[in-house]
């Protein structure tokens, strides 16, 4: 289990949800790395509604603008380990936008072992 706590930098990724890697969504592929490089952490979050440097807007509230909505992925850990990701990103943003922001990480606490197997997914069975 990682451990985190006090001075962090919060890595954002701002892309469209129908960016892809290699016909997967692009989201998806910043998660499977960040877990493989061994980050803190990395969460999706997807957009109501937003627009970028094309100024198209992107809305849920109207069907046929409801394509391609915004899509940021936020990572947090130590400024070593987040800056040695960045050449990744580099690699698979080719539009969007990317910041990073100095944190503090109060509490991070991961579920408790329990007994059982993980699915594929990590979750917990008994």
């Amino acid at each position: 289990m990682t451990r985190l706590t006090g001075r962090a930098l919060r890595l954002t990724v701002f892309v469209g949800e129908n960016d892809t890697w290699h016909h997967k969504p692009l989201y998806s592929e910043i998660v499977h790395r960040a877990h493989v490089a061994g980050l803190a952490g990395a969460s999706v979050f997807r957009g109501v509604e937003g627009f970028g440097a094309s100024s198209l807007i992107h809305t849920s509230r109207l069907l046929s603008l409801s394509e391609d909505l915004p899509v940021a992925v936020v990572i947090v850990d130590t400024e070593p380990r987040v800056r040695a990701f960045l050449p990744q990103l580099d690699e698979l943003v080719t539009e969007g936008l990317v910041t990073l922001d100095d944190c503090e990480v109060i509490r991070y606490m991961g579920r408790e072992d329990t007994p059982g197997e993980t699915d594929t997914k990590g979750k917990r069975s008994l």
